[in-house]
């Protein structure tokens, strides 16, 4: 039986695992460098309390993705407590799991996003509400409206960075007042630094226009607007999310692939590769304990970053390796914090179920706030009721975006927790007073930049493609910016290329490119 080595146990590494498994005889074995299972996708645990390290949505134009989730965990068929005691009202599939009663289990869950700027909540995507115009008053409404106009009827900037391509869609001023800062915060550089590729990837169709035309549709009596997975990632109203948190459908795949005959080794990190010609025969590893093993393969799939792939090749040519040491990486810190309530108010509408929350009822929201390093939070008593020892506490999960061995991540765990706190008392989000305990998280190499040796990518990507069983997927092992679901698709497009025999990966790389996967939805 031919037998391939996987690399990485994260959204694309388990993928891939599964799909050999269900359509082909090549066993794998996934070997992960970390002790968890779902790279920045994991769920882990402090104190009775189940946080995501860096918390995702379950949702995908790709029916065979949904599919794919749906097949691990089923979709809800009860309402769950925190909705059912508010009077929310539940999305609930016929014979479904009662997620009081089972575990493996979808939730409905509805989605709200905003921004906090000048200490003020926004809608996000920005809507043109009577909630914006209070906030922001007329004078700079007027600015932003003109600045927008002047963005699509004038001349359009050549897209060569970032900030070209958000200009160009929005305009100056509400670019500058409701992206820019946030942006800069992910990357540590301005955004006329980074490449006009990053908006591609993550912007996409949105636009001013099109969030205009989704708040008029939302007007529209039920039955009238489109709905369902044609609509713009950045627009949906509802998603999954696992009961017990993002990374337990990651530990479930990872059941699945032992169930069936594959293997799943934690702690162990690739150090190295033999060849032969264009091929990969051998893959080193090292064992928790120092342990060196040499596996033979048929085929090798990575997940991990392309910096660390090439440096473990043997007889790279020198400029391929300048590229790849060039490339450059934003890594993440999640502080998880337990607070007896939160000091930012509710701003429900009143008589909605939503108002009868003692806290806001947002999944995350945006801070566009440049007097702190907080770039976002996530509210997890949104997310899932069953992720909490005390539901009657709040639990939030405050995202940094930092360099690995910057002041921030030196920072000793306390220290930062109590510097986090500091932040959320200084923009009016909760108080110091109300902190109960709290745990940090850092994850390196967690967002691939697009700036550095970047441009020269399409030189590094030829070269690692003459290697005839070698594919690269996810979103470090291609470092290209995707999101959850993307890294499965390229998982499942090299399990395809593998299975039919096919010599060009384009399809692989085609994943988050093609128009279609974008802006339509065929069959």
């Amino acid at each position: 039986m031919k037998r391939a080595l996987i690399i990485g146990a994260g959204p694309a590494g388990v993928t891939a695992a599964l799909e050999l498994l269900r359509t082909t005889d090549v066993l794998p074995l996934v070997v992960e460098a970390e002790e968890f299972i779902g790279g920045i996708s994991r769920t882990a645990e402090f104190g009775g309390y189940r946080i995501d390290t860096g918390i995702h949505r379950f949702f995908s134009k790709s029916d065979r993705v949904n599919e794919w989730w749906l097949g691990l965990l089923k979709p809800q068929g009860a309402p769950s407590p925190d909705y059912a005691e508010i009077g929310h009202p539940s999305k609930l599939v016929q014979g479904g799991p009662d997620p009081d009663k089972e575990d493996k289990v979808m939730l409905f869950r509805s989605r709200l996003s905003r921004i906090l700027y000048s200490r003020k909540l926004f809608d996000y995507p920005v809507s043109l509400n009577a909630t914006t115009i209070k906030n922001l008053g007329l004078l700079r409404m007027a600015k932003i409206g003109l600045s927008y106009l002047k963005a699509c009827l004038g001349k359009k900037r050549e897209e060569k960075t970032l900030e070209d391509f958000m200009v160009n869609r929005f305009g100056v001023e509400l670019y500058k007042t409701f992206f820019k800062d946030y942006t800069e915060k992910v990357w540590g550089v301005p955004c006329n630094e980074i490449s006009a590729e990053w908006g591609a990837q993550r912007i996409k169709g949105l636009s001013v226009g099109k969030t205009l035309a989704h708040a008029l549709k939302a007007l529209l009596p039920k039955g009238k607007a489109s709905g369902g997975k044609g609509g713009e990632t950045s627009l949906i109203g509802e998603f999954l999310y696992p009961k017990l948190g993002a990374g337990q459908v990651w530990e479930a795949a990872a059941e699945e692939v032992v169930r069936l005959g594959g293997e799943v080794r934690l702690g162990t990190k690739v150090v190295g590769f033999a060849c032969s010609g264009r091929r990969v025969t051998q893959v080193m590893l090292e064992g928790r304990d120092g342990t060196a093993e040499v596996v033979e393969a048929d085929y090798v799939l990575s997940s991990m970053p392309i910096k660390d792939l090439v440096a473990a090749l043997p007889g790279v040519p020198e400029e391929v390796s300048r590229i790849a040491n060039g490339l450059i990486y934003r890594d993440f810190m999640t502080a998880g914090v337990i607070l007896e309530k939160l000091k930012l108010k509710n701003p429900a509408k009143k008589g909605t179920p939503e108002s009868r929350l003692p806290h806001p009822p947002d999944s995350w929201i945006y801070v566009q706030e440049s007097d702190v390093k907080l770039g976002r939070f996530q509210i997890f008593n949104n997310w899932s009721p069953y992720l909490f020892a005390d539901r009657s506490k709040i639990m939030l999960g405050l995202e940094y975006f930092v360099n690995e061995g910057d002041e921030l991540w030196s920072m000793e765990d306390e220290a930062f927790l109590k510097f986090a706190m500091g932040e959320l008392e200084k923009i009016g989000v909760a108080e110091a007073k109300d902190f109960i305990q709290g745990k940090l998280f850092r994850v390196p190499k967690a967002y691939p930049a697009y700036f550095g040796s970047y441009p020269e990518f399409p030189k590094l990507r030829a070269y690692l493609d003459t290697y005839e069983n070698l594919y690269l997927m996810g979103r470090n092992g291609m470092h290209k910016y995707n999101n959850m679901d993307h890294s499965m698709l390229t998982a499942m497009e090299a399990v395809k290329c593998l299975r039919e025999g096919l010599a060009s990966k384009a399809s692989i790389w085609e994943v988050n490119t093609e128009q279609e996967y974008h802006e339509t939805r065929k069959g």
